[in-house]
């Protein structure tokens, strides 16, 4: 076992044990769920890998030797580990052990029994039935067992008790159109089939000089049923192209349509996923989930579903064909198939943690590309080209190796299907052909019907293309339902808050609360935001400032205490109606690669470009905007990469102030820009602050000299002194100190 990913709260293992054991991944998440500290264990059968979320109290070493020591007792035996899982037993009936230990050996002897009379005592035929009902049954028992281990991979994802497949999963509300598109392809694979068969009586016809079956249909003479055959092999012709065409759109739109909704559900719940949860996770690796794992569940069904519906056809057509017309070859012609079925369940269990690791590299190469582009004017000022070129040809070189481990197995397994797929076609020519000769098998029956397995076993040439996909869409399935199973915030239940009646006095009363694997931001703080007032938090870093606007901004929610927005707990209130009655702006604003009208109308959308204008002027930005050639219509790129710091802050303020919400915070919101325009910025804020709670974070104490309260706060998330400025600079305190330090007169 090895830890594929460790962040606060949460790890990611590959363990080796549970690999294509469903049964051993239930025992194990039972397991961790039991040991405290531990809040959530899934175990994935189909890619070996454990997800472990624990308290933020328990330390990341820690958890890792309780993954071990748990892993240890699962490999041990059950006889360790059932004192540990007896709380959570497997849901199944109290009968099935006894069902598993006598009904199915008795069925299996009895079956063997009744199959070796029929083989030692039998006539001819009933030896040929017995022996492809054995090619039938191997068959249905491998593709048995890779549905159901499939399926209890899924139970164990999901952590429910669903019995339906991922496949099933994935078409999710579309089976209308999988529906139409199968009945396509059947048509389809009916028409080829057809037509390979009146290919086959036209050879006949030009060998022998007629086909017995269309005498029945009037055409006794060669150059009649040529004729015929033409007019059939014609309208056949148009058939499956006709049916080609269209099944494959329909295929292909259904395709779209998966991968369009899937991509949208999985966006939707990750615009809701807890902010902790979505930190935590690297912005990459969400982005390629929502790309190319979303785009493969799309692509399996656009392709290669539509060569499983059709290989299942011609088998379904073939069989019954064989069997009533030729069965001294019908086993022969069919002996590959529970051969390849066994060896794709084969391929399957073997690279499924392969296609997990490749994957897996695949992500950190493209969040270390992503993040070096970024990051281009650190890595010029520092000289790290080379430093950097280095790290990423070992990403890439880890990516390459993982593909090429995958591939070897993919190309092995393709031409190991080729290989049984030839020698089925030259075993049944060979055993077909000995028949005709020896009589026992008439040219006329023989002549039509060999070239159809040769059709099917041809189409079993791509199964290793097949089970290539469909590894790789299982493995972007796991990606995508683990990004669907990270926690949505949770919706207050105290009713509608009317964002036009909020006062906006803010009271935090004994808050507690410390970030995964951190001691306490805040510790037991109780203050006041008096409605209507200018309100600044100043202090050291690390003292809890921001913490605070994340508090009431819902970002993160209390663990001891509550936070009270007119006399209501913030957590009792619907997130959407909150966070409309605030205006927040960051230190570091983000902005979306657009035109500055687009930025700052962004959240209040029906905006009039006048209102636009106006909030750019009150946030001091209309100046430089209107030096630009395009003006409000200037394109600033992503994340605002043509403007300066301080633009992108005016940019954003002014967005805030266009949202004209009771309740402003506004976090370092001006720290990048110069004094004088920060002090017209003040002098144009005092008016917009009137009859609204304004919040104001700063290091800079210049910022928040005309505050109506400032409080002082210490390291520990403590509120060390509060007042105005000119009664915290007469306490000769901390405030006091700062000041001086930032004035200059400490210098020394």
């Amino acid at each position: 076992m090895s830890p594929r990913s460790v962040i606060p709260g949460r790890q990611r293992w590959d363990v080796k044990l549970v690999l294509g054991r469903p049964r051993t991944a239930r025992v194990l998440a039972a397991a961790l769920r039991r040991i405290p500290g531990i809040t959530e264990a899934q175990a994935n059968p189909i890619t070996g890998g454990v997800l472990v979320r624990h308290d933020a109290r328990v330390r990341a070493a820690d958890v890792g030797r309780i993954m071990r020591r748990a892993v240890a007792l699962v490999a041990e035996g059950p006889a360790r580990t059932g004192r540990a899982t007896s709380a959570r037993p497997v849901a199944e009936p109290a009968s099935r052990p006894d069902r598993g230990l006598v009904v199915r050996p008795v069925l299996a002897v009895g079956g063997g029994v009744a199959a070796g009379i029929a083989l030692i005592r039998g006539s001819a035929r009933s030896k040929q039935l017995v022996a492809l009902g054995g090619v039938a049954a191997a068959t249905a028992a491998v593709v048995r067992k890779a549905w159901r281990r499939t399926v209890d991979g899924t139970r164990e994802l999901s952590g429910s008790g669903t019995e339906r497949h991922p496949l099933l999963e994935i078409v999710g509300p579309h089976r209308k159109r999988l529906y139409r598109a199968s009945a396509l392809s059947i048509a389809c694979q009916v028409s080829e089939m057809a037509l390979g068969t009146f290919l086959g009586w036209t050879g006949l016809v030009l060998i022998k000089g007629e086909a017995a079956p269309l005498v029945s249909l009037g055409l006794t003479t060669a150059s009649a049923q040529l004729w015929g055959l033409a007019g059939l092999v014609a309208v056949a012709c148009a058939a499956v192209a006709g049916l080609s065409y269209t099944s494959n759109l329909q295929w292909r739109r259904l395709g779209q349509d998966i991968e369009h909704d899937w991509r949208n559900r999985t966006f939707e719940h990750v615009q809701h996923i807890e902010l902790r949860h979505l930190e935590g996770e690297r912005t990459s690796r969400v982005a390629g989930a929502l790309t190319d794992d979303v785009g493969q569940l799309g692509t399996f069904f656009a392709g290669s579903a539509n060569d499983v519906l059709q290989l299942g056809t011609s088998l379904a057509l073939l069989v019954p064909a064989f069997l009533l017309l030729a069965p001294q070859i019908a086993w022969i012609a069919f002996l590959p198939i529970p051969v390849i079925a066994w060896l794709s369940l084969h391929y399957q269990d073997k690279v499924a943690a392969d296609y997990a690791v490749s994957g897996e590299n695949r992500a950190r190469l493209h969040s270390r590309l992503v993040n070096t582009l970024e990051a281009g004017a650190t890595v010029k000022s520092f000289c790290t080209e080379g430093y950097e070129a280095e790290r990423i040809d070992d990403l890439s070189e880890a990516a390459q190796e993982s593909n090429r481990q995958t591939d070897r197995s993919a190309i092995r397994h393709a031409e190991t299907v080729r290989a049984c797929t030839t020698t089925s076609m030259a075993g049944t020519l060979l055993v077909g052909g000995r028949a005709v000769l020896n009589g026992t098998l008439r040219f006329e029956v023989f002549s039509p019907l060999i070239g159809l397995p040769q059709m099917v076993l041809l189409r079993m040439n791509r199964i290793g293309g097949i089970v290539d996909q469909y590894q790789r869409t299982l493995a972007s399935y796991d990606r995508v339902q683990r990004l669907r199973s990270l926690p949505v915030e949770a919706d207050g239940t105290g009713g509608p808050l009317d964002t036009e009646k909020v006062r906006g006095e803010i009271v935090l009363d004994e808050v507690t609360f410390a970030y995964p694997g951190r001691p306490p931001a805040l510790d037991d703080l109780s203050l006041t935001i008096p409605a209507g007032q200018t309100t600044a938090l100043v202090g050291a870093t690390g003292s809890g400032k921001t913490t605070i606007a994340k508090l009431l901004m819902r970002f993160e929610d209390v663990e001891f205490g509550s936070v009270l927005l007119d006399g209501r707990d913030v957590r009792d209130l619907a997130r959407h109606d909150l966070r409309h009655a605030i205006g927040f702006v960051a230190q570091d604003p983000f902005l979306f690669d657009g035109t500055i009208a687009d930025n700052i109308r962004y959240g209040s959308f029906r905006a009039s470009d006048e209102a636009v204008v106006e909030a750019a002027t009150m946030a001091e930005a209309h100046t430089f905007i209107a030096t630009l050639p395009d003006g409000y219509d200037t394109v600033i790129g992503e994340r605002g990469a043509a403007l300066s710091g301080g633009q992108r802050q005016r940019i954003a303020l002014a967005r805030a102030i266009l949202k004209d919400a009771p309740v402003v915070i506004l976090d370092e919101a001006t720290s990048a820009v110069d004094n004088e325009t920060e002090a017209a910025i003040q002098r144009t804020l005092r008016g917009f602050a009137a009859d609204r709670t304004m919040i104001i974070i700063a290091h800079r104490l210049s910022t928040v000299r005309h505050a109506d309260r400032i409080y002082v706060m210490d390291k520990g998330g403590v509120v060390a002194e509060q007042g105005t400025h000119d009664e915290l600079l007469a306490q000769h305190g901390l405030y006091a100190s700062l000041w001086q330090l930032q004035a200059g007169e400490l210098a020394a």
